[in-house]
């Protein structure tokens, strides 16, 4: 199965927090599915990182190398398909991180593993 890792379902894994829900926890462990982070993710990161809200440990681009290693991650680029499709949704939900993500998520047909519900109104599979 192809997963793509909402930002919170990839900190809370990578950090090993309560939050994260059982079943996110085994599909992300689960060996044959292919586990996928969006370049928004690493965008949304590093802007919560400069601006205090997410501490990180090392230097911001060896830690996330390290984890996208370590964890088998792999880097899911976004293309001008899926921005023109950003520009194609409706504003349920306005943060441009997940829009971004939301349309990765229908131009590819890839799941979402996310906590956010909202993401469940742009007709995407979500599983948390």
């Amino acid at each position: 199965m192809k997963l793509l890792l909402d930002t919170h379902t990839f900190l809370w894994f990578i950090n090993d927090d309560k939050r994260l829900s059982l079943k996110a926890k085994e599909l992300i462990s689960k060996p044959n599915n292919i586990r996928y982070l969006s370049y928004a993710s690493i965008w949304e990161i590093a802007i919560k990182s400069s601006l205090g809200r997410i501490e990180i440990p090392i230097d911001f681009e060896k830690f996330i190398e390290e984890q996208l290693k370590i964890n088998n991650i792999l880097i899911f680029p976004f293309s001008i398909s899926h921005l023109a499709k950003v520009k194609e949704l409706p504003f349920i939900h306005k943060d441009p991180f997940d829009r971004i993500i939301i349309s990765q998520s229908i131009i590819e047909n890839v799941s979402i593993l996310g906590i956010d519900s909202v993401f469940d109104k742009y007709g995407i599979t979500r599983i948390w």
